[in-house]
């Protein structure tokens, strides 16, 4: 996907935000739609079909977790990435920002390339996503999904299935969080009654086999796969 076939809808309810991060994403090439408050937020949200969606927290109208909780309600806005770019850094501010749905939170102030290196970090997703291709390939690990194998460094790794289920779920999204519900949903299904610990252990095995430093844990929320 070019940049130009991106679009990006920044909410915030300061002109300067909307000014300079504007200006600086529009210079990359990327399609910028901009809106004031939580409520305008949705409103084109709905209409322009983003593919990511930054937005504020202290807005006026509608807070930015609201205007999130809202977003990812709509059927069409599903596929959407939805980032946080706020003042506010604490850990009870994130999480409440991930449980709403968002995918990442960016703390500002942050310096325009510093930015633009993270949106870009957060499109490379979209590749992932539309890509029908059963071999996901990321830095020195490569999945083939179908044929149920792991090379890292070109050595191949032999993982049980609900290992190899949990990293490819993971890797197919890097950077974005996964809550516990969802992991549990989508890797164990209606299987077997596992809870969170269950998942615990597996990262753990993943973290020795894979490295620990692909693995981030989202105190409170879940994990993500780090590239």
């Amino acid at each position: 996907m070019k940049e130009k076939d991106v679009k990006i809808l920044l909410v915030d309810d300061e002109p300067d935000i909307l000014e300079i991060v504007g200006f600086n994403l529009s210079n990359e090439g990327y399609n910028v739609i901009t809106a004031e408050n939580g409520l305008e937020g949705i409103k084109k949200a709905r209409k322009e079909k983003p593919n990511l969606i930054i937005l504020d927290v202290m807005m006026p109208e509608m807070d930015g977790i609201e205007a999130c909780e809202r977003i990812r309600a709509i059927p069409d806005l599903q596929d959407s990435i939805v980032t946080f770019l706020t003042a506010r850094g604490e850990d009870y501010s994130q999480i409440a920002g991930f449980e709403a749905g968002a995918d990442d939170y960016i703390t500002k102030p942050i310096k325009p390339k510093v930015l633009v290196s993270k949106v870009k970090a957060l499109l490379r997703r979209l590749k992932y996503e539309d890509s029908n291709d059963q071999v996901l390939k990321i830095g020195n690990l490569t999945i083939d999904r179908e044929a149920y194998k792991i090379l890292l460094k070109g050595k191949e790794i032999i993982l049980p299935r609900k290992e190899f289920e949990l990293l490819s779920l993971l890797a197919s999204k890097p950077g974005k969080v996964f809550k516990r519900e969802e992991i549990l949903d989508k890797v164990w299904g209606n299987e077997v009654v596992v809870g969170g610990r269950t998942i615990d252990v597996h990262i753990r095995k993943l973290r020795e086999k894979i490295g620990n430093n692909s693995f981030k844990t989202v105190k409170g929320v879940g994990y993500k796969f780090v590239s």
